[in-house]
């Protein structure tokens, strides 16, 4: 069962995102019916640690194993789709497919879980300002090389937070 609760006006997600490059180009998914990409992966499963789930992921939508090179950052993402707040919690990894024949993949690859609105799309990353890519400081992720990365994107406006004092 994915982790996505029901929190007051909000859905609290937790997800992972999967940076796959070849050739200078960013594997992206798009649903065909929206203006905007997004990074491979999805939720995580009950139960199920976040290094796990974009290996799943991967092999549940595209049919590819993939192992993990690295841990990129996490994403705090709030944001508004279909009249419904998300807080979102995306843990990013960079991905390589584990055979190397796949690595000359160049093509849009289609879902494998039988979501024909889903295509997977590399995009040139010296184009990627010219992309509706979200959550949008994945861009400046892209750019950075200062690894591991912590990114707080609100499209919400204020949040409403709880302050904690922390005690030494």
């Amino acid at each position: 069962m994915d982790i996505t609760i029901d929190v007051e006006n909000y859905k609290l997600n937790i997800r992972v995102g999967g940076i796959l490059i070849h050739k200078n180009k960013i594997l992206t998914h798009k649903n065909i019916n929206k203006e905007h990409y997004a990074l491979p992966g999805g939720r995580v499963q009950i139960g199920e640690n976040s290094e796990d789930a974009i290996k799943r992921e991967m092999q549940e939508e595209l049919g590819k194993n993939v192992e993990i090179l690295d841990y990129i950052g996490t994403i705090e993402n709030f944001f508004e789709m279909g009249n419904i707040q998300y807080h979102e919690i995306c843990f990013l990894y960079k991905i390589e497919f584990e055979d190397k024949k796949d690595i000359e993949i160049d093509y849009t690859m289609h879902n494998l879980e039988g979501k024909k609105y889903l295509q997977y799309e590399w995009i040139d990353l010296s184009k990627i300002e010219q992309y509706n890519i979200l959550p949008k400081c994945l861009k400046e992720i892209f750019k950075s090389n200062d690894f591991p990365i912590h990114k707080i994107n609100n499209e919400l406006g204020e949040v409403k937070s709880s302050l904690v004092k922390l005690v030494d």
